[in-house]
C-alpha cells in the first residue's frame, strides 16, 4: 500500500502576517485544525488484492469401455431424478442382432490377469429375473480395466461400474472379447437405458444419452432374455 500527499502554499504578505500575529494566542488550536485539513487533502491509493486462485475440483475419470467425450463438447447438466426424468425407452427388438456365442477370436491375451473386486447384488425389483452376483468396479484403476481380456462370464454374473458423477456416461468395448449388455442405472435405481449386445473390440461409443451414476455390464442378450426393460427399477446391495 502507497500514499501521497501534495500541500498548495502561496506567499504571505506583511498584513498578513500582521494579522497572523494577532492570532498568536490561538496558534495551538489552529496548527491542530491545519494538520487536520492537510491530512485530509492527502489522496491514498489502496493496492488491489490478488485475485483467488481458482479451486480446481475433481473430474470423474472415465471407466474401461467408458470414452471420454470429444474435444470442445461440455460435459452433459445431469437433471436431478423425478417427474420428467431422461429415460431411453427399449425397443420392441433390439437395434443391433444377437451375437455369435463364446469370445471373440481375435481377443488378445491378457497382460496382468484380472483384478480382485468387492462384490454386490442387483435385485430386479419389476422382472421376473434372478438376482446378479456382480463384481463393483468403484476405483480408477478397476473401471479402466473393467471386463478387458475376459473370455467368458456366468449367466447371472455381471459387472457394476460406479461413479461418482451422475452424467451421461459413454461407453466403448475396447479389448472386451465377449459381448455385453449395457445397463445404464439412475442413482435411484432407476435403468434409464440399455445398450443391447454391444459387439466385442469395439471403439465405437455407446449411450442412452441420460444421466446415470451406474452401469450394469451383463452377457449380451441377459436383459431381454429376463424382461428387463428401460424404466424398471432395481436394488443394489453391497455398493
Amino acid at each position: 500500500m502507497s500514499s501521497r500527499c501534495a500541500l498548495a502554499t502561496r506567499p504571505f504578505s506583511l498584513a498578513s502576517l500582521a494579522s497572523l500575529a494577532s492570532l498568536a494566542p490561538l496558534a495551538p488550536a489552529l496548527g491542530a485544525l491545519l494538520l487536520a485539513v492537510a491530512l485530509g487533502a492527502c489522496e491514498r491509493r489502496v493496492d488491489e488484492p490478488l485475485p483467488a486462485t481458482p479451486r480446481s475440483d475433481a473430474v470423474d475419470v472415465p471407466a474401461h469401455d467408458v470414452a471420454p467425450p470429444p474435444t470442445g463438447t461440455p460435459p452433459a447438466v445431469a437433471e436431478a431424478p423425478g417427474a420428467g426424468r431422461c429415460i431411453d425407452a427399449t425397443p420392441p427388438t433390439p437395434a443391433r442382432p444377437p451375437p455369435k456365442a463364446g469370445p471373440d477370436p481375435a481377443c488378445p491375451d491378457d497382460p496382468t490377469g484380472p483384478f480382485q473386486l468387492a462384490t454386490g447384488k442387483v435385485t430386479f425389483l419389476e422382472a421376473r429375473a434372478p438376482d446378479v452376483l456382480v463384481e463393483i468396479a468403484r476405483k480408477e484403476q478397476e473401471r479402466a480395466r473393467g471386463l478387458m481380456y475376459r473370455k467368458s462370464m456366468a449367466e447371472n454374473r455381471g459387472m457394476l461400474f460406479v461413479f461418482q458423477q451422475r452424467r451421461n456416461h459413454s461407453f466403448w468395448m475396447h479389448n472386451t472379447c465377449i459381448p455385453l449388455d449395457m445397463l445404464f442405472i439412475d442413482s435411484d435405481g432407476t435403468i434409464v437405458g440399455i445398450e443391447e449386445n454391444t459387439p466385442t473390440l469395439n471403439d465405437s461409443n455407446f449411450d442412452v444419452a441420460c444421466p446415470s451414476t451406474y452401469v450394469l455390464e451383463l452377457n449380451a442378450g441377459w436383459a431381454r432374455r429376463n424382461g428387463v426393460v428401460a424404466g424398471q427399477k432395481v436394488r443394489l446391495e453391497g455398493i
